[in-house]
């Protein structure tokens, strides 16, 4: 429980006890103490910003009791149950609580004993509920996720919109805080008027995600490219969106047979299976879930390493949410979309079949061409979705696949002069589409019947494919030379831009983006503390990252501590997570160190960079093995994992050493290893294993590549 009187404490102070943190994320500190100063506030923060402590350190601060409104149970109960783990009375009251626990808790809310309740916005339409809250001394009321108040944002729900007004009966009326990570100034404004906040306080933090590495990936065989991209990313936790439920089945038969398990989830399953499988890709059972964009809304599982979208999101907005859940622990991670030119078609009839209101449509498709220019532009990635918001990017981010580009910027004026006279000479009526066949001298029915093949650009550009021509006219729409009217079926337009290039010639400069993917790698010790967070988390039935991010652990391998006062040293280690947790892992470090015969002052760093004569525990191994010892015995011998051996022994091959490897690698393993190598080419591993015999191994390929005979 937390303590009755908290008033000695400061709000930094509530960080380091409960949190195990020492300093505040930018706006963390001013949003909290305006919170605490009686105003209202609107917090645009992005995911994985820091939103819940800001109204969670002024719910313990102040007197009364704050109440959370949230729109997913999934989000209610990976809160309250991260609160009650740091000794935060925390309770949620929604539709899986049965009608005689909600009596109980409500009971025991009006006796005080929780600080924080959390609520769905449908469950303050309810009379009854409304009528027990006038009875309690609410301070603070926190609307999560506000974005959902104004129809024009990307996740409108309808009783958000009663929010506003049905606080206004509460006597005295509460502080009122909405936090939201995605919202335009046209949205925030509509949270503001929608909520009747108080002359709020603005905080935007800024819609930047330095973690974050942001890919377009134009591929014709994306199943390829995700196989490829999860073998690089190996054990680490993904999510992949899709465009549609049937999407999510094919893809995750597909990876099935190619040996990746993965769970699925999207509005076609019942809420069982959904939920049982949303609980297995929290709690780490699982390591990849493919799902339609019903999914993920309040999910805070920190250690997502990356998000893969199959297919065009419909808006920057879902875009942004989405891809924003990886990395939520501030560890660099990868957010790639796969796009090709067919993904524009699908979300187009899904704006078709999604409204018949003329005016959400053209809005719809707004949104749409943003995604597409997002796609085509040479920019970085990261700084065009700031500008999309209406916020500056302080300097280009260095990690998109546009900033990595190690390519020079081209010259492609004289294809842009091509294009926008096409553009002038068909009037400005047609789409991009029929703008390439007539520069490419298409002999379509249609080109003749309007008279197209008359023009003079009809076929200037015979060197290039209708594809080259479409991609390069859709970079100038991103680019800002061109733009799209706004429907079905858009038609291209000229900009000031692009008059400037015809009129006074201005040159246009274009990139070239290749992406490149790196293998994350963590220590051996990381993998231990893995698996006993794990083992922690299943005792308690809480989600792994509840105990400890990943960062948290990452931590703790760079600095050994040694003791207590060492732990709470370790960001997000704080007194009452140590009390619980901290024993356990502390243990761990001492043994690692000890099996490893690491010194006590000795970083992971230090101890790889050893040089190998004075490094004991890899000359013990090699000693044991020209004694004749097998990798079991000496596994048992040395109380290390086989794997650990088998590094060891492939060191000294690497560097060179003399041993008798015919012990570990047959001849006709070793001849069979170099034979399909040179049959397959290229330098992964993978399709070289697949191969090969069953019986020859990852070690035995490596072993093989490495020694010298």
């Amino acid at each position: 429980m937390v303590e009755k009187s908290l008033t000695e404490y400061t709000p930094l102070s509530i960080l380091k006890k409960y949190y195990g943190y020492t300093s505040f994320r930018r706006n963390q500190q001013e949003i909290i103490n305006a919170i605490l100063e009686g105003r209202d506030a609107l917090c645009i923060m992005p995911t994985g910003g820091g939103k819940s402590i800001c109204y969670q350190v002024p719910a313990m601060l102040l007197e009364g009791i704050t109440i959370v409104i949230s729109p997913l149970i999934s989000l209610m109960k990976d809160q309250v149950d991260t609160l009650n783990s740091i000794g935060v009375p925390a309770v949620y009251i929604n539709s899986t609580v049965s009608q005689s626990d909600q009596v109980m808790m409500m009971d025991e809310i009006s006796q005080g004993m929780y600080k924080m309740v959390y609520v769905s916005p449908e469950r303050m339409e309810s009379n009854q509920f409304l009528n027990f809250l006038q009875q309690l001394p609410i301070s603070l009321i926190a609307v999560d996720e506000a974005h959902c108040i104004s129809q024009w944002g990307h996740d409108f729900r309808p009783s958000y919109a009663k929010i506003g007004r049905l606080i206004q009966q509460l006597s005295p009326r509460p502080i009122i805080a909405a936090f939201t990570a995605t919202a335009t100034k046209t949205v925030a404004e509509d949270i503001k008027k929608g909520l009747l906040l108080h002359s709020p306080q603005d905080f935007v933090s800024g819609y930047e995600r330095e973690n974050l590495a942001f890919s377009v990936v134009k591929t014709g065989n994306k199943r390829k490219y995700i196989l490829d991209f999860i073998h690089n990313f190996k054990g680490e936790s993904g999510i992949i969106y899709t465009a549609t439920r049937k999407d999510v089945e094919e893809l995750h038969g597909f990876l099935e047979k190619n040996g990746i398990k993965t769970v699925t989830y999207h509005g076609g399953m019942s809420e069982a299976i959904r939920n049982d499988h949303q609980e297995r890709f929290i709690f780490d059972d699982e390591k990849i879930i493919i799902a339609t964009n019903a999914f993920g809304m309040g999910i805070d599982k920190s250690n997502v390493r990356y998000v893969l979208h199959y297919q065009l999101p419909k808006s920057m907005e879902g875009y942004y949410q989405e891809a924003g859940r990886a990395g939520r622990d501030g560890e660099n991670s990868e957010c790639v979309l796969l796009f090709s030119s067919k993904d524009v078609q699908t979300q187009k009839y899904l704006i078709e079949q999604s409204t018949s209101y003329d005016d959400r449509k053209e809005h719809e498709y707004s949104k749409l061409q943003a995604m597409v220019d997002y796609c085509h532009t040479t920019k970085c990635l990261q700084t065009f979705i700031v500008n999309y918001f209406g916020d500056e990017s302080s300097s280009e981010c260095g990690k998109c696949s546009n900033c990595k580009s190690d390519l020079a910027e081209i010259d492609v004026t004289t294809e842009a002069l091509k294009i926008f006279s096409c553009v002038v000479r068909m009037k400005e009526r047609f789409g991009v589409t029929l703008i390439a066949q007539v520069l490419r001298g298409s002999n379509n029915k249609r080109i003749k019947e309007l008279g197209l093949d008359q023009l003079t650009t009809y076929g200037i550009m015979k060197d290039k494919t209708e594809k080259e021509i479409s991609e390069m006219t859709q970079l100038f729409i991103a680019e800002g030379y061109l733009a799209l009217t706004t429907g079905q079926y858009p038609t291209v337009k000229l900009t000031e831009n692009a008059l400037s290039v015809l009129k006074h010639g201005e040159k246009v400069l274009q990139k070239i983006k290749p992406v490149k993917k790196e293998e994350p790698v963590h220590s051996e010790l990381f993998e231990i503390l893995r698996q006993v967070r794990r083992e922690l988390a299943e005792r308690e039935k809480l989600p792994p990252y509840i105990i400890f991010s990943d960062v948290t652990l990452k931590e703790m391998c760079k600095f050994y501590p040694q003791s207590k006062a060492d732990m709470l040293q370790v960001k997000g280690v704080g007194e009452m997570k140590f009390a619980k947790y901290g024993e356990n892992f502390l243990q761990a470090i001492l043994q690692f160190k000890e099996e490893n015969q690491l010194l006590p002052t000795e970083t992971v760093e230090e101890a790889v960079m050893k040089k190998k004569d004075e490094d004991p525990s890899y000359l013990m191994t090699i000693q044991l093995f020209k004694e004749g010892k097998n990798i079991h015995e000496i596994s048992i011998e040395r109380e290390l994992k086989e794997t650990t051996i088998e590094q060891h022994l492939l060191q000294g091959a690497i560097e060179g050493l003399e041993l008798d490897w015919n012990r570990i690698l047959p001849q006709e393993f070793e001849e069979l290893i170099h034979e399909k190598r040179l049959e397959l080419g290229g330098e992964k591993l993978k399709p070289l294993k697949e191969a090969l015999p069953e019986e020859i191994s990852y070690f035995h390929i490596k072993l093989a590549l490495s020694i010298t005979r």
